[in-house]
């Protein structure tokens, strides 16, 4: 009898040793903890109180560290961006490489225009109900660049039109995604 409980003590002292380490492994590298870590930085960005449509937050995860990409247009939200992201468990590193876009009173009235020339369109406007849409209009000194997602490859070039059709836009690159062919 006393082996017994011995041997299930044993058992038990192996299965807790075993999950503390899978606790510690996907805190840190492993594919399990790195889709967490993933799934975190993505919460933690879209949660932020100033992004919005004329912003852009992307981010790679490699291990413990998180690289920060994208377009902003307020210095604040890149900030923000990397204190959210480094309070992240199992984050380590944050590499911060968010562009800050130049003060533009222009650049400023060309968002606008995108904006209503695509969310008021017949078939786009059901993307602006979302809290966040999803098409996000980047404007650079005059060079508008659409990023995100959308439901089908017409809604996709019926932005891209959209936005060429702007007062003042010097170029359009398209880079919106159709939803069921994103890159993984």
């Amino acid at each position: 009898m006393k082996t017994l409980a011995l041997t299930l003590c044993a058992f038990a002292m192996i299965a807790g040793a075993q999950n503390r380490e899978q606790r510690a492994a996907d805190r840190t590298g492993t594919p399990r903890g790195q889709d967490r870590i993933t799934r975190e930085v993505r919460h933690e960005l879209v949660m932020l109180p100033y992004y919005g449509v004329f912003d852009n937050l992307a981010y790679k995860v490699d291990g413990s560290t998180v690289t920060l990409l994208g377009q902003v247009t307020r210095p604040t939200l890149k900030s923000d961006a990397e204190n959210v992201v480094k309070d992240i468990e199992g984050v380590e590193r944050v590499v911060n490489q968010i562009e800050v876009l130049p003060l533009s009173p222009m650049d400023d009235q060309i968002r606008l225009a995108t904006y209503r020339a695509i969310y008021s369109t017949n078939g786009l406007d059901r993307y602006a109900l979302n809290a966040v849409p999803p098409i996000h209009i980047i404007v650079n000194n005059g060079k508008v660049t659409l990023t995100g997602v959308v439901a089908n490859e017409a809604d996709k070039n019926l932005a891209g039109v959209k936005a060429n059709g702007v007062s003042g836009v010097f170029s359009v690159t398209n880079n919106l995604q159709v939803e069921n062919r994103q890159a993984k």
